[in-house]
């Protein structure tokens, strides 16, 4: 079965050509048109100009939760709120799809059960599924994670979780063991599409760890990214339309999902991609325009950092003395490269740690220590130093005139 996606990929050109559907004029297309439209006059991110505002103070952002964080690192960039407890809605299946990527079978068929169907009704987001109906975990996971469809998540849940209610439960059991493993503090699910219960919460922070941990599945990145889509039972196709306006919007985005519930209120998981930068902006309970929200403060990220070799592979960053050898001095560059994400006016430091008993000979390529590398206090990674060149090892009589050398200096 084929799902149909019109996507773009997570590492596509800022400014990808798009394909839409044909079959006459497409009013949601034109809404859509204009709504994008309008975003690009409030959010500003039309076309570039020489006298675009460059400002890198932190972006305003009226919600009650929000974050930005580099995807590639997972690192903390600027928030407000970000560990704070909230309802997360649709959001939700973020988890869902990391679980269901894991634990599923992609390709294996699935019948919708009476149970699953029920959420195909106008209280919930939904795609129209029947009971019956047979689709693929693929097409399903495509119609939780593009149209948000409320049923065909509950369909892969029973499904992946091991049949019927049981299956349900076991498969919110599974979100949270996931969520446990990826040491997210913040959050614990009741449901397995964000449907408003106390016990259902998560944070800033952690979504966007879990988007992180998602956007490594090269089959996630794929879908989050579609426009339109279908998908097909076996007497019908099923038209699917994104419900994240940055993909119409904002050129530099690459997905990832929205959530809205009474209590949860408007939220967005989203994330861009320039060159070799990629960030998420999570925005719980927006109290302004989400995707606006969502735009300025991604903007911001691609504005206010850049990502630098902070360490380069065979460069030098420390000398030893060879052991016994005052007059054996050896270069010791770095093994591989450190890249980071730095502001206008980083604080880097680079800590050189040498092992405590070098061996009496090397070759070029020996480990002989470590350069750890921090931004603004922060580990941004390691490499090890190794010889630039090798080394012999000195004779008995060498060894003993460095010792009786020492004693009399």
């Amino acid at each position: 079965m084929s799902s149909g996606l019109n996507h773009r990929s997570l590492y596509a050109p800022v400014h990808s050509s798009r394909t839409t559907r044909t079959a006459g004029l497409d009013t949601t297309l034109v809404l859509r048109f204009f709504v994008a439209l309008i975003l690009c006059v409030i959010t500003g991110t039309g076309p570039a100009s020489a006298q675009q505002a460059r400002d890198t103070g932190e972006p305003d952002v009226a919600a009650r939760a929000w974050v930005l964080t580099d995807l590639r690192s997972g690192d903390f960039l600027v928030g407000e709120d970000a560990s704070r407890k909230l309802p997360i809605a649709s959001t939700t299946k973020i988890m869902e799809a990391l679980v269901v990527l894991e634990n599923g079978d992609l390709g294996e068929e699935v019948t919708v059960s009476r149970d699953a169907a029920s959420y195909a009704t106008p209280a919930y987001s939904n795609v129209g599924l029947l009971p019956g109906d047979t689709l693929s975990v693929r097409e399903l996971l495509v119609a939780a994670l593009v149209s948000s469809g409320d049923d065909a998540a509950y369909a892969l849940a029973e499904h992946v979780g091991g049949g019927g209610k049981a299956g349900v439960n076991r498969f919110v059991e599974m979100m949270n063991e996931e969520a446990e493993m990826l040491g997210l503090e913040n959050t614990h699910f009741e449901n397995p599409v964000g449907l408003d219960d106390k016990g259902h919460y998560s944070s800033a922070r952690d979504l966007a760890t879990m988007a992180r941990e998602a956007m490594q599945h090269p089959e996630f990145r794929d879908i989050v990214s579609t426009e339109y889509a279908s998908i097909h039972t076996p007497d019908r196709e099923i038209p699917l339309t994104t419900t994240n306006e940055l993909l119409f919007s904002y050129g530099p985005a690459t997905g990832i999902k929205t959530g809205t519930t009474p209590a949860a209120g408007e939220s967005l998981v989203s994330s861009a991609a320039i060159g070799d930068e990629s960030y998420v902006c999570v925005i719980l309970d927006s109290r302004e325009e989400r995707f606006g929200a969502s735009v300025r403060t991604l903007r911001h990220g691609f504005i206010a950092y850049d990502r630098k070799d902070l360490v380069v592979k065979d460069k030098q960053y420390a000398t030893m003395e060879a052991p016994y050898q005052r007059d054996e001095v050896v270069d010791l560059v770095a093994e591989g490269d450190v890249a980071g994400l730095v502001d206008a006016r980083p604080d880097v430091e680079r800590e050189v740690e040498l092992v405590d008993h070098p061996p009496l000979s090397a070759r070029a390529g020996t480990t002989l220590g470590q350069v750890l590398v921090k931004v603004d206090g922060e580990k941004i990674g390691e490499t090890a130093l190794v010889a630039k060149r090798g080394y012999e090892k000195p004779s008995l009589g060498r060894r003993l005139w460095y010792t009786v050398g020492g004693i009399f200096k």
